[in-house]
């Protein structure tokens, strides 16, 4: 019979609930890991295209950003004793038109405001760094310190080094309720039992939404479906992550030599009422048809399999990484917008103070839940 009670219950087993598990075991605290899955990292964890960058974000979410590439990424391997892939050889955000170029430039210029070294290339200056790129490509937003790495690999090494210390992950455990004792939380009610901790961290997705909404904390964000593919090992072409002013594709090449691509066909799923992550006979050949142009050497690269996933958009484009007043006990890490595995590392650490009451070594008030509570 296993223990019910521990010092944290975190819900979700992605990347930033394993990264928070292992570094607040390592502070010392018990932690239990439910998820509804019978494997981890089932969620986007497993379904994104493994970028860690800087550039292209919104400017509240850069310090989070910078500061994993200059701190915790590069030693992340090693720390973990898991190869997680990690490239920082650049990102170029390509664009092919004059309305490209302006939404290139506005990020670039909000960007370098925040002290980010990102700068506006024209298509000669991107075909020096990567000279598989089309003449279509006329322009591109550069960022040298940009980077990628391997999802899969970096949820398991934080998961492993979880497990060493002590964390308890149990799979096949649909959360169905929050529940306060004396205006506190303290428990958490699944199908099958009820566990009991001081601190309750939700990072579950966009079905961190329905969880918390049994605490009457709800958080605005919506689901969308995107999709991903990858080819067969090609030789090897370039290093660098590389993604649009359209965010029609973005991808990389891996270790192994295949390149891993997502996007979006534009059309309107037809699976968000079901949640199922099928994907769409129409999406991959939107995507090819997108990297083609882009990339045409790839026009006759061999596609292994294509899967789907979950993105949790919330409604301001910005993740919530909170406490919550009106639910003491309550954290909540969600609404990542497509962008939380390149931070995940260091959510995972600043999770791990508020669960110990702990100063957070980044601000995080940009994050706070009661942004959303209507000004009166």
């Amino acid at each position: 019979m296993y223990n019910k009670t521990a010092d944290v219950i975190i819900i979700g087993s992605g990347v930033i609930g394993c990264a928070t598990a292992y570094y607040t075991a390592k502070k010392g605290l018990s932690v239990i890991v439910l998820d509804k899955d019978n494997c981890i990292g089932n969620g986007g964890s497993s379904r994104n295209g493994g970028g860690v960058r800087q550039s292209g974000r919104d400017p509240r979410e850069l310090p989070l950003a910078i500061y994993g590439v200059e701190n915790v990424w590069p030693t992340l391997s090693e720390t973990l004793g898991v190869d997680v892939e990690y490239h920082k050889e650049g990102n170029l955000r390509l664009g092919k038109t004059e309305t490209h170029k302006k939404i290139l430039q506005g990020l670039t210029d909000r960007a370098v405001a925040c002290g980010l070294n990102v700068k506006m290339i024209d298509g000669e200056e991107v075909r020096k760094i990567n000279p598989y790129l089309s003449d279509e490509v006329t322009c591109a937003s550069w960022c040298p310190t940009d980077g990628h790495a391997n999802p899969l690999t970096t949820t398991l090494g934080f998961y492993k080094n979880a497990r060493a210390l002590g964390v308890k992950f149990l799979l096949g455990e649909e959360v169905v309720e929050l529940k306060k004792i004396r205006g506190t939380l303290q428990q958490v009610i699944t199908k099958n039992a009820v566990y009991t901790a001081k601190k309750i961290v939700v990072s579950a997705g966009y079905e961190s939404r329905f969880i918390t909404q049994t605490v009457g904390i709800d958080i605005p964000m919506r689901a969308e479906l995107i999709e991903a593919l990858v080819t067969e090992a090609e030789p090897k072409m370039f290093p660098q992550m590389l993604g649009t002013a359209d965010a029609d594709f973005y991808g990389h090449q891996t270790n192994h030599g295949s390149f891993v691509f997502g996007g979006a066909s534009g059309f309107e799923s037809t699976n968000l009422d079901s949640g199922i992550q099928h994907t769409d006979s129409r999406t991959a050949p939107c995507i090819c048809r997108g990297i083609m142009k882009y990339i045409p050497k790839l026009a006759d690269a061999k596609i292994v399999r294509t899967w789907a996933g979950y993105e949790d958009l919330s409604v301001d484009g910005v993740p919530v990484i909170s406490t919550v007043e009106e639910v003491p006990g309550l954290i909540i890490a969600c609404g990542f917008t497509g962008h939380g595995f390149g931070i995940s590392p260091v959510v995972g650490q600043i999770l791990s103070q508020l669960c110990a009451d702990e100063p957070t070594m980044l601000n995080i008030d940009a994050f706070r839940y009661d942004r959303f509570k209507a000004v009166i």
